[in-house]
């Protein structure tokens, strides 16, 4: 009869870095190690199950192991509209059966693909770098395709592309705007006078980036201002550089 350690060193055998998991679903390696500690030593994992033994198997995900995870949650309503909706779309590839009526669907790690949780749908998430899943099939649980992990569909990985940068709108140096974000740094209190200097170095980056203010003068205006409250003249380049570049 299989245990989870027999278990766990075969597929350790397979190139898969596992450790113990307890049934809350959670590794049973104190935190600061956690699923960081999977191995696929033979002697580290008979370590770890003795001295922290689990009736599950965790098994890391992402670049470590070469398999990503499409965690779908089929038994709400969310996860289970997406999954009538475009089941169709996914390639046949390794499929288990969760503890909760769900799906992980296993497909060769892409680089730079992370964890995420809900980018691509309610109830729909991943696990890659940074990750790991428990391998039901360990626990009982059936196998529902033993297909060998598939490549991403491209479509999903479209889905899980950053979004793009908001596009910046130019500001137009305006001389009351000027006076006013100025008049706000002379009049900085005690403990508030960096932020104040750094937000007002962020407007005046935003206004140089039209080529109708110059750097140079916008950096002398704010420290003129911020050293009036009595800001060494070193802190107030510092926070209004920073902020003219962030701007910028």
């Amino acid at each position: 009869m299989s245990t989870p350690l027999s278990t766990a060193l075969e597929l350790a055998a397979a190139g898969l870095p596992c450790f113990p998991v307890g049934n809350n679903k959670h590794p049973t390696i104190p935190e600061g190690k956690g699923f960081y500690a999977a191995s696929t030593d033979p002697a580290v994992l008979a370590e770890l199950w003795k001295r922290f033994p689990g009736p599950l198997i965790g098994v890391r995900t992402g670049a470590v192991s070469g398999l990503d995870v499409l965690d779908v949650d089929t038994y709400k309503p969310p996860g289970r509209a997406w999954w009538a909706e475009h089941r169709h779309r996914i390639p046949k590839t390794r499929a288990h059966r969760t503890s909760r009526g769900g799906l992980h669907l296993y497909f060769r790690h892409t680089t730079n693909l992370r964890n995420s949780t809900g980018r691509i749908s309610r109830g729909v998430d991943t696990r890659g770098d940074g990750g790991f899943i428990v391998w039901w099939p360990a626990a009982g649980l059936p196998v529902l395709s033993d297909t060998p992990p598939a490549p991403w569909p491209s479509w999903l990985l479209d889905q899980l592309k950053p979004a793009p940068p908001p596009s910046r709108r130019a500001v137009i140096p305006d001389d009351l705007q000027l006076r006013r974000i100025l008049a706000c740094v002379s009049a900085a209190q005690e403990g508030e006078r960096n932020c104040i200097v750094f937000w007002a170095a962020c407007r005046f980056g935003e206004m140089t980036a039209t080529g109708l203010l110059r750097e140079g003068d916008a950096l002398a205006l704010i420290v003129d201002a911020a050293m009036s409250t009595g800001l060494s003249h070193r802190e107030a380049l510092a926070a209004a550089r920073s902020g003219l570049k962030r701007g910028r």
